[in-house]
C-alpha cells in the first residue's frame, strides 16, 4: 500500500509544483501546466476520495477506506495520461489484502500456461527417467 501511495506521490509531485525551478537558463521556456481540478475529501472515519486533472491531460481518480479487519486501507482508482509518443495510457488499480493489482492494456502479460515445453527439456526428463530406471534395475539385482 505504501508503494502505491509513493507511486502516486511521485507522479503528482511534479504536477503540483506551481512555481518554476529557481535556476533556469534564460533561453529555456518553462511550460506551466495548470491544475484544472483538485478535489479531495477525507472523512473522519478514514475514507477518502481524490480527483485531480491537469491541463496536459493527466487524470487521477482514487478512493479508499479502512479495512476493519487489519487496519489497512483498501484503495481503488485509475490514472490516465498520454505518453510522449502519443499513446494513451490508462491504468486501473485495486490495492487490498491481495496487494497492488494494476490493469492496463500496456502492461506486459505472462505467456499462457501450459506453454509448450522446449524439446531439450523433454530430452532431459527422458534421460533422467532412463537413469532412474537403470538404478532401479541395479538395486533389484543386488
Amino acid at each position: 500500500m505504501k508503494f502505491m501511495l509513493l507511486f502516486f506521490v511521485a507522479i503528482a509531485a511534479p504536477l503540483l509544483t506551481l512555481s518554476a525551478p529557481a535556476a533556469l537558463d534564460s533561453s529555456e521556456e518553462v511550460e506551466v501546466v495548470p491544475i484544472l481540478r483538485d478535489d479531495r475529501v477525507h472523512e473522519e472515519d478514514g475514507r477518502f476520495n481524490v480527483e485531480v486533472e491537469t491541463g496536459n491531460g493527466i487524470r487521477l481518480s482514487q478512493s479508499g477506506s479502512p479495512d476493519g479487519n487489519n487496519g489497512a486501507v483498501i484503495q481503488a482508482g485509475r490514472v490516465s495520461y498520454t505518453a510522449p509518443d502519443g499513446t494513451p495510457v490508462e491504468v486501473i488499480f485495486v490495492a487490498n489484502e491481495n496487494g497492488y493489482q494494476p490493469q492496463s492494456d500496456l502492461l506486459p502479460v505472462a505467456p499462457e500456461f501450459p506453454h509448450p515445453i522446449p524439446q531439450f527439456v523433454l530430452d532431459q526428463i527422458a534421460f533422467a527417467a532412463a537413469e532412474d530406471a537403470a538404478r532401479s534395475e541395479d538395486s533389484e539385482e543386488s
